[in-house]
């Protein structure tokens, strides 16, 4: 009998699971139909705060906490932004939770449509006025690789805009606000923006492509 070559079992992927726990326990307390149920799935939930502060260097208590601020039935978070060119630089703004430059924009609010979020993140974070003029993509987080990971589904919506007032101003999630030109993008923050998106988004606005690109 030959010998047969096994392949070495991959590593596991500890903060997918804990997504997964994650999701798990969030739908189970939505649909839970008695305190049993509900209680069952709190301890899932308890076990992948666990799980992500045994692996990290947040505490128990701060991570169990995150996880409970999501509530009802699991679905991705939005996150908007907005680009703006001028002379052929983008304009990007530093943060201060990494030290990243990033496309301004944020977590959408409700009772605002993208366009209105993408207006209010762009005045807050720049300190810049915009109008927003057409989408440019809509992606989706963890496909294109954005980094760290995040325990929640995030959608990516990105839209061009044209300044129509303002002037650069910090805030306090960032500390710089300048245009680049893309051959000298500065280092980003990963999880927000990526190179590669920025180079896209220049091609849309320079080639007057309407694509809206998606996952």
């Amino acid at each position: 009998m030959k010998n047969e070559r096994t392949e070495a079992p991959k590593p596991l992927d500890w903060f997918a699971i804990a997504s997964q726990l994650k999701t798990i326990s969030q739908a189970g307390k939505f649909f839970a139909k008695d305190d049993y149920e509900l209680k069952r799935h709190e301890d899932i939930e308890t076990i992948c705060a666990q799980i992500v502060a045994g692996h990290t260097q947040s505490a128990y208590d701060e991570v169990l906490g995150l996880l409970q601020q999501d509530s009802g039935y699991p679905t991705p978070k939005v996150d908007c932004r907005g680009v703006v060119f001028r002379d052929d630089k983008v304009l990007l703004v530093l943060e201060r939770a990494d030290g990243g430059w990033t496309l301004p924009g944020g977590w959408c609010d409700q009772g605002l449509t993208p366009a209105q979020n993408v207006v209010r993140e762009f005045r807050e974070e720049s300190g810049y006025e915009v109008r927003v003029i057409r989408p440019l993509a809509v992606y989706d987080r963890d496909n294109q690789g954005h980094t760290p990971p995040y325990l929640f589904s995030i959608y990516k919506l990105f839209f061009l805009c044209q300044i129509t007032g303002g002037a650069p101003q910090s805030s306090d999630e960032t500390s710089d606000v300048r245009f680049f030109s893309m051959d000298d993008i500065p280092p980003l923050s990963k999880g927000r923006t990526l190179e590669a998106q920025l180079h896209r988004f220049y091609e849309q606005y320079k080639t007057g492509d309407l694509t809206v690109d998606f996952d």
